[in-house]
């Protein structure tokens, strides 16, 4: 990309602004070699690194940086051979340090929320601990070689705190002595040439032996060092001497040890410098309050609510712009300070700074595309010295663009055929347009020809648009329009300034008929503009107040889900408890079942049997218990009255009986083979008893009377089958006599001779209607009901 482009449209400030966010040298230098790439898949992988940060970032923050510093020139010299420093041993250990502890950060937060592509930068971050436990074992926080780096260099080191001790004692005594201190300007003990001294007055040199190795400013001190403290002092010198080479010792021995890693050190230092820098572009997106904006090379922009990176939030006004589907130059017109020029670096800049994987100051869902190159002519540059007008100079620069631009090209032109004759350069610029749009480049142009304005409504795949003006206040909105061609307003606003009315008709009436009819079409645009923005407004009010209102009903409808799913876990919670209790009434029940079979010798009779499910039935929980009545029982009962031989359900019992005689508020019930009394308000009319026939007087008849000692059952177990068939066919006699509808004739199970002899019988017989086995409660297969004529 054009150096020259980068500098018009500012991009290198989004760089400065970058490198503020670079937490190492290194993350910094990658900042600064930051360019535009019109590769696809390298910009796709760029906006990877930095979404992947921007998450890294916004979910453990940033990681561990400090301590990593620059050292590829310590690293090469140690290759030659060059003995490294103190410090400079530190800052190798201490980056391969830092390296660990980024390539820890990286893979804890990858195992909780993957970054693949960071990740896989870390795990190539080679670890070297050994080497750096052997400079922090040798080397202290200030660089400082310690004494146990070696034991020669603690025993240097004690012997010489020992000689140093031993001198200062020696000198203390000298200067304390009363003889000395009246030759002594200070009773102090200094250094000189790393020997100690003390100062004499001059006048007493001759008095004083020694070795004189400094004098002061005036020459009134002399810094001597006594001749008992020669030996001693030189003996010091010895042993600073072989500290030194001891230390050298131990400085070429560790960089011998980094030497070893050099290829390792160098390339973790490029990896950390990546990583920095994909978490300065992330830290640079939460300062904008940038998106990831998809990227495509297929020539199409769709910037929503775009802001430009370098003006403040507070004073922006943020454009919509979408270029390359239904049309591919945008030629937008109006007043001068209405935005215009900003409108255009803002959609070259936000271009380049996607292209250079970064985020960018848009809406989610906004469109970006990689170009292969941005061209832009914006702004003045004419110049004396090369005697450049304003019109020629935008001509060099286009003329420049014309020669390399193609048909993947973005093509931005600020003032298009300004500073020349309006006539030729609305000519010009129509032919630059023309030219430009043929080959299939991406335009943006800005003018105030009205002359583009009819070009561009005429024009396929050329749209108009310009920077909106209220006319109310005199001053730019600085909102892009695109679709609506821009006014010159020059009548509205000298009226508002008061110019005489006289002078602007006569103004109008110099304006051509057909620039008159553009002006009123323009402004018929614009008010039908207005009137849909103001709509559209009311229209996404109105949304917005639904949408509130269907979050509100969202919230209340799990508001009632919560408490419905509460009570029925209560319900639930309650229902297992009475279930659990009428388990262990069944469970008595059944004990008493059991009971009562071994005290009957293993026969129940059928009214303890039922006596015994009634009393399971009520048992059941009263959660579920519900009888199943009909809402008109009550109005049957009160029509009519419960009578001796009506067919009745017993509620209780969920059994049907036949009224046998009626007591008031209960009635005695025939239930199968036995008799219960039961409350009439617990029993429902089915069947009402047939009325009795009356019979002629004269007329000789047989009259059926219900006998109170006919019973409706006969027991014939242990009879044989032939004695049982002449009392069954006396018992059928008897109860077709009595009116008994249904009797039951109980054989037992035994081996089932007695009952198939019976029912064999009962099908010929000319009172039974037809017979059935007794059910559950009846009696089962051991009892033949039978319902006669």
């Amino acid at each position: 990309m054009d150096s020259k482009i980068l500098t018009t449209l500012e991009f290198y400030k989004i760089i400065h602004k970058l490198t503020l966010h670079a937490a190492t040298s290194l993350g910094k230098e990658e900042a600064e070699k930051l360019a535009p790439s019109s590769d696809l898949e390298m910009v796709k992988l760029m906006l990877q690194a930095t979404d992947e940060a921007y998450k890294a970032d916004r979910l453990k923050g940033n990681p561990p940086f400090g301590g990593i510093t620059n050292i590829s020139s310590s690293l090469h010299r140690s290759r030659i051979g060059g003995t490294l420093n103190p410090m400079e041993l530190m800052e190798i250990a201490s980056t391969s340090r830092g390296a660990r502890r980024v390539k820890r950060h990286l893979e804890n937060l990858h195992d909780d929320d993957p970054i693949p592509l960071l990740h896989e930068m870390s795990d190539q971050l080679s670890e070297h601990k050994e080497l750096e436990d052997a400079i922090f074992d040798c080397i202290d926080d200030q660089g400082e070689v310690m004494d146990s780096a070696s034991v020669q260099l603690a025993s240097i080191r004690k012997e010489l705190r020992g000689g140093e001790s031993r001198i200062r004692e020696k000198l203390e005594q000298m200067i304390r002595s009363s003889s000395v201190q009246k030759m002594l300007q200070d009773a102090i003990i200094t250094l000189r040439s790393d020997r100690y001294v003390i100062p004499v007055k001059q006048e007493y040199r001759s008095h004083f032996g020694g070795i004189v190795h400094d004098q002061s400013g005036s020459g009134a001190t002399l810094f001597i060092e006594p001749e008992a403290t020669v030996a001693m002092n030189n003996k010091l010198r010895e042993l600073r001497a072989a500290e030194l080479r001891e230390i050298e010792k131990i400085l070429q021995m560790l960089t011998a040890k980094a030497a070893e890693h050099v290829e390792d050190l160098l390339y973790n230092q490029e990896l950390l410098g990546k990583l920095d820098f994909a978490f300065a572009k992330a830290r640079l997106g939460h300062e904008m309050k940038a998106t990831l904006p998809r990227m495509n090379d297929r020539g199409f922009l769709k910037i929503k609510r775009g802001r430009h990176p370098l003006i403040a939030a507070d004073k922006i006004v943020p454009i919509d712009v979408e270029l390359g589907n239904t049309y591919t130059a945008i030629i937008v017109t109006g007043p001068n300070t209405g935005g215009k020029t900003v409108s255009l670096k803002t959609v070259g800049l936000l271009s380049l700074m996607s292209m250079s994987g970064l985020f960018v100051p848009v809406e989610d869902g906004s469109q970006l595309c990689v170009f292969d190159a941005i061209y832009a002519d914006i702004g003045d540059e004419q110049s004396i010295e090369q005697s450049l007008s304003t019109f020629s100079s935008h001509l060099v620069n286009i003329v420049r663009i014309l020669k390399t631009m193609t048909a993947k090209s973005l093509v931005l032109l600020d003032e298009l055929g300004a500073g020349t004759d309006p006539a030729e350069g609305s000519a010009l610029a129509i032919a630059l347009l023309e030219h430009i749009h043929s080959l299939g480049s991406r335009i943006i142009a800005t003018t105030h020809y009205s002359e583009l304005k009819a070009y561009a409504y005429n024009r396929k795949g050329i749209i108009n648009a310009s920077m909106e003006f209220d006319i109310a206040t005199l001053s730019p909105t600085y909102r892009l329009l695109v679709g609506v061609p821009g006014r010159s307003n020059a009548f509205a606003i000298a009226e508002r300034l008061g110019l005489s009315k006289t002078i602007i008709d006569h103004a109008r009436g110099e304006v051509s008929e057909e620039d008159q009819r553009v002006e009123n079409m323009i402004a018929s645009l614009e008010a039908d503009r207005l009137n849909a923005e103001s709509e559209r407004q009311t229209a996404q009010s109105l949304r917005q107040d639904m949408e509130k209102q269907r979050a509100r009903h969202e919230a209340e409808l799990r508001k009632f889900e919560e408490q419905r799913d509460k009570m029925l876990a209560k319900a639930q919670e309650q229902a297992q408890e009475a279930v659990a209790k009428a388990r262990l009434e069944a469970e008595k029940i059944i004990a008493e079942l059991r009971q009562l079979a071994l005290e009957e010798g293993a026969s129940v009779k059928e009214h303890k049997l039922i006596d015994a499910r009634r009393k399971l039935d009520e048992a059941v929980p009263e959660l579920h218990k519900k009888q199943n009545r009909p809402s008109n029982a009550g109005q049957q009962k009160a029509a009519r009255k419960i009578e001796a031989g009506d067919e009745v359900m017993v509620y209780s019992l969920n059994q049907k009986g036949l009224i046998i005689e009626v007591h008031g508020a209960d009635a005695t019930v025939q239930l199968g083979i036995m008799k219960m009394k039961v409350a009439i308000a617990d029993m429902e009319l089915i069947k009402p008893a047939a009325p009795l026939k009356q019979q002629p007087k004269q007329a000789a008849s047989v009259k059926r009377s219900r006998d109170e000692n006919v019973k409706m059952e006969l027991d014939l177990r242990g009879s044989n089958l032939e004695e049982a068939l002449m009392e069954v066919d006396q018992f059928l006699d008897e109860s077709f006599l009595s009116g008994i509808g249904q009797v039951y004739i109980i054989h037992g199970h035994g081996t089932g001779v007695l009952r198939s002899g019976i029912q064999q019988y009962l099908r010929k017989h000319s009172h039974v209607k037809k017979y059935r086995l007794g059910n559950y409660g009846e009696g089962g297969a051991g009892v033949t009901v039978a319902e006669l004529n």
